[in-house]
């Protein structure tokens, strides 16, 4: 009985019988040409994948190039309705700035200034500072160069009307007296 335990039941071999190929009555296969259509098949397949692949990119680039002319439409949109705003914050500064004393309604001014400014920067868009900057081109319009002692050449003397950015596009420049 133990010898039936250590005995391991083998399977039989197969036997592999070549049967001529004229005798199956299949006609005969050239290798070689076999090998060169699945060689062109494959090359078809490399090819069909490359076009593939650069349509996919194609269609992500042209996803992105979207998106980012969706972005910069919003922006310029946005930066030409606060271009025609901008003159109404202009009037109210200009009515703070030359307001009576003691007038109750200045203060009511005032606040719809201030609630004004803050929906403006809400939104992004920030006052340019130029005053005693040095003059740039891309964010001041100079109305004048007049000499100052007080200020170095080509800064800024004093802002005859505020600038503003949205993000890195120059709404409106800040017209500026500059110095020579």
């Amino acid at each position: 009985m133990t010898d039936k335990k250590h005995k391991q039941h083998k399977p039989e071999e197969e036997q592999v019988t070549e049967i001529p190929v004229e005798a199956t009555g299949q006609p005969q296969v050239d290798v070689a040409e076999l090998m060169k259509k699945l060689e062109e098949a494959e090359a078809k397949v490399a090819e069909h994948r490359e076009g593939w692949q650069r349509a996919q990119a194609e269609f992500v680039n042209y996803k992105n190039r979207v998106a980012r002319d969706y972005d910069m439409m919003r922006a310029n949109m946005k930066g030409d309705i606060f271009q025609r705003i901008l003159p109404v914050l202009d009037d109210l500064e200009l009515a703070l700035a030359n307001r009576p004393a003691d007038d109750a309604w200045a203060g009511g001014v005032e606040l719809i200034a201030r609630k004004f400014q803050s929906i403006l920067e809400s939104e992004g868009v920030k006052r340019i500072e130029a005053e005693g900057q040095p003059f740039d081109p891309n964010f001041h319009e100079a109305i004048s160069h007049e000499p100052n002692a007080d200020v170095p050449s080509e800064h800024v003397i004093a802002v005859v009307r505020n600038g503003y950015v949205i993000g890195e596009r120059v709404i409106r420049p800040a017209l500026v007296r500059v110095a020579q």
